[in-house]
């Protein structure tokens, strides 16, 4: 109970330097490429799920908003599987680093913000200024809209970092709170080591659900734009 609480979230190292572009390359090992005429179960899974996914993010977007769909696609499967792989133990969870989720929310949102005032330049122009906006207001609400544009790469990267080191804090503290009880009473220990089995399934879920969010948000975001 000694160990510190953030030491999972430290960024591993090996000979001094460190390992975190590994970790993120990894993920892309998991998923085999189809180089056979007949598929096996788990890469047909795979690209049904690929499918789906796809299908209910871009069937609202326009042939412009269609091309970002290899990213789009590449980004779930990347934050999932990073967020699952974190779930191992003794294991590091790039995603909950605030710079790495900045580093991918910040380009994407520029780029939808680039294509917003290249092909919609009076749309997006109009949202700035509401129609019917009192003269007195005017000002102040173009601040506001300014500030919220430039504040949704940060949502993003804050919402993705605060749920996903939520849960493995909570992990942390229920394991070790059961690692305790156990010499005290083995029937607290025990209904303990249940809601961490309930939390972990959850966080199980909370891994991909978020993954669907930030691409969905940044799906959205594409659509305002496009």
């Amino acid at each position: 109970m000694n160990e510190n609480l953030f030491a999972s979230f430290t960024i591993p190292t090996m000979i001094g330097l460190p390992i975190v572009i590994l970790i993120i390359l990894f993920p892309s090992i998991l998923f085999p490429s189809p180089d056979r005429l007949i598929n096996n179960r788990l890469t047909s899974i795979q690209q049904w799920l690929i499918q789906l996914t796809s299908k209910q993010m871009l069937s609202t977007h326009n042939y412009k908003g269609q091309t970002w769909a290899l990213m789009l696609t590449s980004l779930i499967l990347f934050i999932g599987t990073t967020n699952l792989l974190g779930l191992l133990p003794h294991s590091f969870t790039p995603t909950t680093q605030l710079s790495m989720n900045l580093g991918m929310a910040i380009p994407l949102w520029a780029g939808t913000v680039i294509m917003g005032f290249r092909y919609k330049t009076k749309a997006s122009l109009a949202h700035f200024l509401p129609q019917g906006t009192p003269s007195l207001l005017i000002p102040m609400l173009v601040i506001i809209e300014t500030i919220s544009l430039l504040i949704q790469p940060m949502a993003l990267a804050v919402r993705l970092t605060a749920n996903i080191t939520a849960g493995h804090l909570l992990i942390h503290l229920i394991g070790g709170a059961t690692l305790v009880l156990m010499d005290i009473s083995i029937a607290t220990a025990s209904i303990t080591f249940i809601v961490l089995m309930l939390l972990t399934i959850l966080e199980f879920a909370v891994a991909l659900i978020q993954a669907y969010v930030f691409t969905l948000l940044v799906s959205l975001y594409l659509h305002d734009n496009t």
